[in-house]
């Protein structure tokens, strides 16, 4: 049996799911950026090369485009104008490999609204779009920006978390671990889950960084109170309340 679809969190005003484009020329990339954003329950389509692109967007209409810079046929660039053109109010985030300052300048300046360098952090490319998509006029349902489970409470629109009533101080990264983690509770998540999530799609397998974070979480949140995040040996980890 097929498991439910998500229901988005984030949608058009009319209700309809919220339509998202993911253009880039590495399947890789497009299959795991389409992965998550199907999980938060978007319509998410791809395409390969600029021509491709053009030709979904007319007929798909996305409310975001996710676009690498470098295609096989056309820059980044020559796509945003010709996206303009035809649909003046999508959003557009960059995905480059080019950070120097002229080249973010000339992104922005031609109608990019955000921009993400590679490697990057899933996390953060969802976190972008949320952004753009909201001031683009796609609503939330009241209350979703908040995360709980059990007596951790996280505020994702403020990046804020408190156990028990506590305010509990994380890094960027420790903060992206644990939202992934109660966004997944009492499932067992597997290191290279968490690393393709929270770290960068090529980070290279480092599975220690997860281990150490974990450890830091674990400090921060598990101390002197009984364990929400728990090991399982061989699999990974998992974020269970401390209460049935």
């Amino acid at each position: 049996m097929d498991e439910p679809r998500k229901t988005s969190l984030l949608h058009r005003p009319d209700g309809e799911p919220v339509r998202i484009l993911v253009v880039d020329d590495e399947p890789d990339v497009t299959d795991v950026l389409a992965g998550v954003m199907t999980g938060e329950g978007w319509q998410v389509r791809t395409a390969a090369d600029g021509a491709t692109a053009l030709t979904t967007a007319r007929d798909f209409r996305p409310d975001a485009v996710v676009l690498d810079w470098m295609l096989p046929d056309l820059d980044g660039l020559h796509i945003l104008r010709a996206l303009r053109r035809e649909a003046p109010s999508v959003c557009v985030l960059f995905l480059t490999a080019r950070d120097a300052v002229e080249d973010r300048i000339a992104g922005i300046a031609a109608g990019g609204d955000d921009y993400v360098t590679k490697p990057y952090s899933l996390e953060e490319v969802l976190a972008r779009l949320r952004g753009l998509l909201r001031r683009a006029g796609m609503t939330a349902e009241p209350g979703t920006n908040r995360l709980t489970v059990g007596d951790l409470i996280m505020d994702e629109e403020a990046r804020e978390v408190r156990r028990g009533g506590t305010n509990v101080d994380l890094s960027r990264t420790e903060f992206e671990l644990l939202r992934f983690l109660m966004r997944n509770p009492r499932r067992v998540l597997s290191k290279d889950q968490i690393l393709d999530r929270v770290w960068a799609y090529d980070f290279g397998g480092r599975a220690h960084i997860v281990e150490l974070y974990i450890s830091y979480l674990r400090k921060k949140i598990d101390a002197g109170r009984t364990p929400m995040i728990h090991t399982v040996r061989g699999v990974g980890y998992v974020l269970k309340p401390d209460s049935p």
